[in-house]
């Protein structure tokens, strides 16, 4: 499935990421390894030719999603699963901070992200949106759900943010939010005018060399690296 790369970010570990390049769940799990300085082997899985049907790939994830990481004998397929388990076993660079409420900042931001906005225009609801609605029909929803998680994540770190969104360590907030704001600008057309929070924090990102190195025009299987 596709091509593989081994990316060189700190000591060698036996990690597999299972990933496809426009992914925006495996666009965050590649920050939070990058900013970790974990090792791992790039595994692409090329989700329009559907390759996540693939009998073998389903013994990795049988929800034929990515990413889906592989960490010794551990298979973890959810990138929000990916995240905390990568919290727990590799302390480098913590991504979560010992303040119980500002823990829980961004664990809520992390999950408005995961839940209430990203599954919600995925693939397979572009597909059933533009098949019962008719051709174009998916961007107006697509926008619709992303203006909304916006304005609660833009009300959420507007008051606590400092460099990132929540202070001036980068978190796991800045992990989900990095992916999400980089898809609404690229692909569905979002006027980050309205936010203005999260649009100064996409800056910020896109200076740091661990959310550059995610990017998904730099991934092995983007269509220029083919």
């Amino acid at each position: 499935m596709g091509s593989s790369r081994v990316l060189s970010r700190g000591p060698r570990r036996r990690l597999g990421l299972y990933s496809y390049w426009r992914s925006s769940c495996s666009h965050r799990v590649r920050i939070a390894l990058n900013l970790k300085g974990l090792e791992y082997e790039y595994k692409a899985v090329n989700l329009l030719k559907g390759e996540h049907s693939d009998p073998e790939f389903m013994k990795v994830n049988p929800m034929k999603f990515v990413p889906a990481l592989v960490d010794g004998d551990a298979v973890i397929g959810d990138s929000y699963a990916i995240a905390l388990y990568l919290e727990d076993k590799y302390p480098e660079h913590p991504l979560l901070p010992q303040d119980l409420k500002m823990k829980a900042l961004n664990l809520q931001i992390a999950s408005i992200v995961c839940s209430g906005i990203q599954p919600l225009h995925n693939l397979t609801v572009l597909r059933f949106i533009e098949k019962k609605a008719g051709t174009g029909e998916s961007i107006p929803w697509t926008q619709q759900q992303i203006d909304r998680g916006f304005t609660a994540a833009e009300n959420l770190v507007k008051g606590c943010a400092g460099k990132y969104a929540t202070g001036d360590e980068v978190r796991l907030a800045d992990v989900f939010l990095a992916p999400q704001i980089y898809a609404a600008m690229t692909r569905f057309q979002i006027n980050m005018l309205n936010y203005p929070t999260l649009a100064r924090l996409h800056e910020e990102y896109m200076k740091h060399p661990a959310f550059q190195a995610a990017l998904p025009d730099r991934q092995p299987d983007a269509p220029s690296s083919t």
